[in-house]
C-alpha cells in the first residue's frame, strides 16, 4: 500500500491485448502482497484480462480510485473495446488499443496523476500496420515528453547489476563509427543524473567498457579505446564524475569487478545485454533515463506463442512495477521541498 510520500498509483499499460501483457499484469496484482507492490492501474481493454484471468477486476475512471480498491480488485482503466480477442492473434484494433493505452499512460504520468509509467510489450509489426512510425515505445514516449530520442538512455537494471548500451539496435559493423567521445560523454551524464535522481546514489560510480578485446591492448587490438574512450573518460573525470575506463569487457562483469560500480556503460547491445540476461533474465527491468517521467518496462516481448496458455512468467512485470515504485519514492525524496 502507498506510504504518505507516494500516494499516487502507477500506470501500467497492458501492451498488445493479444500478447502476454494482460495475463502478467493480472498475475502481478495477484502477487501484490508477497512482492509488496505499490498500487497500480492496468490500462487497456478490460476484455483482454477477462480472456486470460478470472480474478476480481474493478473499472476505474479516476486514478485515486485505484488506491481505494487495489487491496480487493485489480483496477483497470478501460479505454476501448478492441474487437474479438484471441490470445496470440494480433489485430489492427488491438494494436490501436495498445497505442491508445501508451498515450493515456504517458498523459497520466506527465500530469502527475500517476507516480510512474510501466509499459507492457507491443508488437512493432502490428503498430507499423496502423501507421505507427517510431522504432519503439521509447522514442514515442520521449517525443511526447519533449525529449529528443538521443537524450533518452536505455538502462537494464537488476538486483546486482545495471548496464547501459551506448549504441543499441544497430548492426555490429556500424558500432565503431557510431561510438564517439561526444556520445559517451552525453550518455554518461544522463546515467549519472539518473542514478542520483531515481536511485538516490549521491556519488555514482560508473565504468566504460572497451570496444575491442582486452580494451584494445594499448592499440594493438584496435584504436577506438585510445582515440574515443580515453578522451571521454578524461572529460567526465574533469567534471567530477567517478569513472573508470576503458575496462576490458571480459573482466568487467566478474563479481569482484562489477560490484565496484553503480552502472556499466557498454559499447554495443550484446556486450551489455548478454551478461545482464545471464544474471537477471527473470528479474531484469528495462528503464529509460533522461525523461521527465519515470518509465520502466519488463524485459521481454509480446510472446504471442504462449499468450493465453498460462505459461507467461509475471516476474519481469512484478520487477518493473516494484522498481518504478522505488524510483518514484527516490525521486520524491530528492525533490521534496525543504522544511
Amino acid at each position: 500500500m502507498p506510504g504518505p510520500h507516494n500516494p499516487r498509483p502507477i500506470a501500467v499499460t497492458m501492451g498488445d491485448p493479444a500478447g502476454v501483457g494482460p495475463e502478467v499484469t493480472a498475475r502481478a496484482w495477484a502477487a501484490r502482497r508477497e512482492n509488496a507492490l505499490p498500487p497500480f492501474v492496468a490500462i487497456g481493454d478490460a476484455a483482454a484480462i477477462a480472456a486470460v484471468w478470472d480474478g476480481p477486476v474493478s473499472r476505474v475512471g479516476e486514478m485515486g480510485d485505484a488506491i481505494r480498491i487495489f487491496a480487493d480488485a485489480l483496477p483497470v482503466w478501460h479505454l476501448e473495446d478492441s474487437g474479438p480477442l484471441t490470445p496470440g492473434v494480433p489485430t489492427p484494433a488491438g494494436a490501436t488499443c495498445a497505442l491508445h493505452a501508451l498515450e493515456t499512460g504517458i498523459g497520466l504520468t506527465r500530469n502527475q496523476a500517476s507516480a510512474a509509467l510501466v509499459t507492457g510489450s507491443v508488437s512493432k509489426y502490428a503498430l507499423h500496420g496502423i501507421g505507427y512510425t517510431h522504432p519503439g515505445q521509447t522514442e514515442f514516449i520521449a517525443e511526447r515528453c519533449g525529449v529528443t530520442a538521443t537524450n533518452a538512455v536505455m538502462m537494464l537494471a537488476g538486483p546486482s547489476l545495471r548496464v547501459v548500451p551506448l549504441t543499441v539496435h544497430i548492426p555490429l559493423a556500424d558500432v565503431p563509427e557510431r561510438l564517439t567521445s561526444e556520445l559517451i560523454v552525453a550518455k554518461a551524464r544522463i546515467v549519472v543524473r539518473g542514478l542520483r535522481r531515481d536511485f538516490g546514489i549521491d556519488t555514482p560510480r560508473i565504468a566504460i567498457a572497451g570496444l575491442n578485446p582486452h580494451a584494445g591492448e594499448s592499440g594493438q587490438l584496435g584504436g577506438e579505446e585510445e582515440r574515443v574512450i580515453v578522451p571521454a573518460v578524461a572529460q567526465l573525470a574533469e567534471e567530477g564524475i567517478v569513472v573508470d575506463g576503458p575496462v576490458a569487457a571480459d573482466s568487467l562483469f566478474a563479481p569482484s569487478v562489477r560490484v565496484r560500480y553503480d552502472a556499466l556503460l557498454c559499447a554495443y547491445h550484446d556486450q551489455a545485454l548478454a551478461p545482464f540476461k545471464a544474471l537477471h533474465f527473470h528479474d531484469g527491468v528495462n528503464l529509460t533515463l533522461g525523461l521527465p517521467i519515470i518509465r520502466t518496462s519488463p524485459d521481454h516481448g509480446t510472446a504471442f506463442n504462449i499468450a493465453g496458455t498460462g505459461q507467461a512468467d509475471p516476474g519481469p512485470t512484478i520487477a518493473a512495477i516494484a522498481m518504478a515504485g522505488r524510483m518514484a519514492l527516490a525521486r520524491e525524496r530528492n525533490f521534496a521541498p525543504a522544511k
